[in-house]
């Protein structure tokens, strides 16, 4: 088990973050600046008593906004694909469906764009990937963070894979951690009143002889170095509670498959220990950490548990802008163009008081009244001043001068200020859609594309960021997904067909073990995001460009570009018109409809005769039978005959061998061959005398099997003596 976060380490975690450097009161300014709030109250008093009015022109919130407008419009959704060839896709298919159905429900894109705006501005954003708490919501929750609620281990690197800390702190009504830390209600009650309520008769001991749990906690907050209002308001009955993700390594041995996968090695899973012992795997010894959360109120712990879910990783996922390469301090386009903007409200600023201010030339004692009455008369444009008579007529000067403008180098300077707003950040007015000395379209591609080149850095860190974040999520859908069958429908949109993906679905294999197939938690799977983006400026592009090829096409490609240009315009029900369109287009012409018929006849008659033909054999099938069973009698006759002549015409040759010379002689007359070898039986010898036989001299010899049969074995025969 883990060891647990102790407060020392807490505290000391909580000492390094005071002594980074101080960038988050810099992008609180350069905060306020973006939202157009750039005159403080220390410049306003300045201005107010040398009578200047406040004057802004906020030009680096429109500037930042055009990026993220950019973001907007090239914004591509996630995809998800196998990380092996060996991997399926169609659990790939199935999961992507799901991501990006979460992508929308849970927010996540404008999560992605609230943090990408102080990313591009101040140089860092956050973004949290998790459940919902409300059961009667998406369980999914992307949203963005404040920056100033994250705090973060300094010296780790910018994807915090080896942070040793990060901590969230956001303040609450007291009623709120009450509710999630019901066990610890009295101490969040106390500790948010300041301990007023808790009486001189709490610090009683026990039987034991040992104070209380809640004076302990009393005793920690009275001794912990840091400062009350870092965690505590109790004017207005709020704590901080403080969300603190901290990593712990360990040495584990691990098993490395064939294919690449990693797992630790469990000496309780049965499969391990096989593979192990038949060399199937290779082990290896590695150092790994596991993230484990750990809750605070000041110093008070109030839970401490491991990664509640199985990624495995911080669920804040930080957008870095640009970051200062000897202190590591964030900060973005907003740095470079705070004093530019500085200019431009001081110029505005001055040439509203030029052409409001009074030059006055008198000599002393040429206006009746005190000065400061003078001068504030003199300001009103329907003044009236009594002149000195006795002054004047001595030769006395009084002259009011109103032609105060801007030289044509301020207003030079000015305009130079504006636009090097854009340049200090690397956008120019033609990202920005304005007008400006471009004289082409090609000239005006190439600003735009210049535009988004400087920007490169920082939209490639977006795009990192936002995987990351569809990774996260991703690994929490898997989560949920793992062993439950479920079956997930493809939309194709009318451009493929639809088709429907069944993921942990039970099987069994040729040797009888079950398993699951698309099984979520054996493949492998990797975020990524499309290269063509899904706004609808990107869509009206594309409409628009191939619309310029459909008409140079030839007609039978017409017919095939249809579906993808209908698929680019945003029509109600658009994929049941493209399923309609293609269906026409598959209609045949008249003569292809008569050729059909035609065809369809040939075959319903074909079918037709040899159901006529099936039907006469069903019902010929007796007289068939019978026939059969007939011709099997008669040939089962003869061959009883056939057998019977032979036996009969054996027994004639064995009494007689020289009759079978003499049968043969008669049937070579006849004309048949004689195919037999040389007789079996053997000649008489001579001067053997033959056996007295009666001879059989019938026409009937041999006789008929059927007189046999009638007659018994010896019928057919006359017999040795005659009776009587």
């Amino acid at each position: 088990m883990a060891e647990e976060l102790s407060l020392d380490e807490y505290t000391d975690f909580w000492t390094e973050i005071q002594e980074q450097p101080p960038w988050r009161t810099k992008s609180d300014r350069e905060a306020d600046y973006v939202d157009g709030n750039q005159l403080d109250a220390e410049i306003l008093q300045r201005m107010a008593e040398i009578g200047i009015p406040p004057a802004i022109e906020p030009l680096m919130g429109p500037v930042l906004s055009s990026v993220l407008g950019m973001e907007v419009r090239n914004r591509g959704d996630w995809i998800v694909r196998p990380q092996s060839q060996d991997d399926s896709s169609d659990v790939a298919d199935a999961l992507g469906f799901k991501l990006h159905q979460a992508e929308q429900r849970s927010k996540a894109d404008v999560a992605c764009s609230e943090a990408f705006k102080t990313q591009i501005g101040l140089g860092i954003g956050w973004c949290y990937v998790g459940r919902e708490e409300d059961p009667f919501r998406y369980p999914y929750k992307v949203e963005a963070v404040h920056r100033n609620e994250i705090f973060w281990d300094w010296f780790a690197k910018p994807d915090l894979s080896n942070a040793r800390y990060l901590i969230r702190r956001r303040w609450f009504d007291k009623r709120i951690p009450e509710l999630i830390f019901p066990k610890h209600a009295g101490l969040i009650r106390h500790t948010t009143s300041g301990w007023f309520d808790y009486g001189v008769g709490h610090f009683m001991t026990d039987a034991a002889g040992s104070l209380p749990d809640l004076f302990a906690s009393q005793e920690q907050e009275r001794t912990w170095s840091i400062e009350e209002s870092q965690w505590r308001n109790s004017s207005q009955n709020r704590v901080a509670l403080c969300e603190c993700w901290y990593r712990r390594w360990n040495r584990v041995t691990v098993i490395r498959s064939p294919d690449g996968r990693v797992v630790e090695y469990d000496r309780k899973n049965s499969a391990h220990v096989v593979a192990v012992a038949k060399g199937i795997v290779s082990v290896d010894s590695a150092i790994v950490s596991r993230v484990r959360l750990s809750w605070w109120l000041g110093p008070h712990k109030l839970a401490d548990v491991d990664h509640p879910e199985q990624h495995g990783k911080f669920p804040y996922v930080p957008f870095w802008g640009m970051r200062e390469d000897r202190t590591g301090v964030p900060f973005g386009l907003a740095r470079g163009m705070v004093y530019l903007q500085d200019q431009i409200n001081a110029l505005h600023s001055k040439s509203q008081w030029m052409m409001a201010a009074r030059r006055v030339v008198r000599t002393q004692g040429a206006v009746v009244g005190e000065d400061e009455q003078f001068r504030q008369e003199v300001a009103r444009p329907d003044a009236d001043i009594i002149l000195d008579a006795k002054a004047m007529r001595d030769g006395g000067i009084f002259k009011v001068e109103t032609d105060l403008e801007l030289t044509q180098q301020q207003f030079q300077r000015l305009a130079d200020s504006r636009e090097a707003i854009r340049r200090v950040g690397g956008i120019y007015s033609e990202f920005q859609g304005q007008n400006s000395n471009t004289t082409s379209g090609v000239q005006f591609n190439s600003q735009v594309e210049q535009s988004n080149q400087s920007l490169a850095d920082i939209l490639d860190n977006f795009k990192t960021a936002r995987t990351e974040v569809g990774e996260i999520l991703l690994s929490l859908i898997i989560a949920d997904t793992i062993g439950k069958q479920e079956d997930v429908f493809l939309d194709g949109g009318g451009l493929v067909d639809d088709r429907t993906i069944g993921i942990n679905v039970p099987a069994v294999d040729e040797d009888g073990f079950e398993y699951l197939d698309n099984d979520v938690s054996r493949v492998a799977l990797t975020v990524g995001i499309d290269d063509v983006p899904s706004a609808a400026t990107f869509k009206q592009q594309q409409l628009n460009a191939m619309t310029e090829a459909f008409k140079v096409m030839p007609a039978q490609y017409q017919s095939v570009m249809i579906p993808f240009l209908l698929s680019l315009m945003d029509l109600p029900k658009s994929a049941d018109l493209i399923k309609e369109i293609r269906a026409a287009a598959s209609a045949s012409s008249p003569e292809q409809v008569e050729q059909q018929i035609k065809q369809a006849v040939d075959q319903a008659l074909v079918k037709s005769r040899a159901e006529i033909e099936l039907e006469k054999l069903r019902q010929n099938k007796p007289l068939i039978d019978a026939q059969v069973s007939k011709l099997a009698a008669e040939a089962a006759t003869k061959a009883v005959e056939g057998f019977f002549s032979a036996t009969q015409a054996a027994n004639q040759i064995a009494m007689l061998p020289g009759l079978a010379q003499s049968a043969d002689q008669i049937l070579r007359s006849a004309g048949m061959p004689d195919r037999d070898a040389a007789p079996l039986i053997a000649p008489v010898p001579n001067g053997t005398p033959s056996a007295d036989l009666q001879q059989n001299t019938s026409p009937a010899f041999p006789a008929n099997p059927s007189v046999g049969l009638k007659t018994g074995i010896e019928g057919g025969q006359q017999p040795p003596f005659s009776e009587g």
